[in-house]
């Protein structure tokens, strides 16, 4: 059963999760912006949360006048998934969390690794 939440209010979450971030991790992304839309274009309709760009650890010289990159947090597989508003919110933070580790150049399988 899909959790029902505004977009305003599930926003406002996604907001939250940021906050929670260690403020460390937060002052060491470079050039990143961090969007909610309401699911992926094609066909991996299943994911919290996406990644897009160039790792922190991959740039070079010519990274300079790159465009952001960008994580988005999918609104529709998160409600779709929690059943509570607090499954929601520990949904958001971690896809929060694994998507800037993935600015820092860590993969799935040391996130999964890490628990995470």
């Amino acid at each position: 059963m899909a959790i029902e939440i505004s977009d305003d209010d599930f926003d406002e979450l996604v907001a939250e999760a940021i906050d929670r971030v260690p403020k460390k991790f937060l002052d060491s992304l470079d050039n990143v912006v961090i969007l909610v839309d309401d699911e992926p274009m094609g066909p991996m309709k299943n994911l919290y949360g996406l990644y897009q760009g160039i790792p922190a650890t991959s740039r070079g010289d010519v990274y300079a006048a790159a465009l952001p990159d960008r994580i988005y947090i999918y609104r529709t597989s998160h409600k779709q998934m929690a059943q509570s508003l607090e499954e929601l919110r520990t949904s958001i933070y971690t896809t929060v969390v694994h998507e800037i580790a993935h600015h820092f150049g860590i993969d799935d399988d040391q996130l999964h690794e890490w628990g995470w």
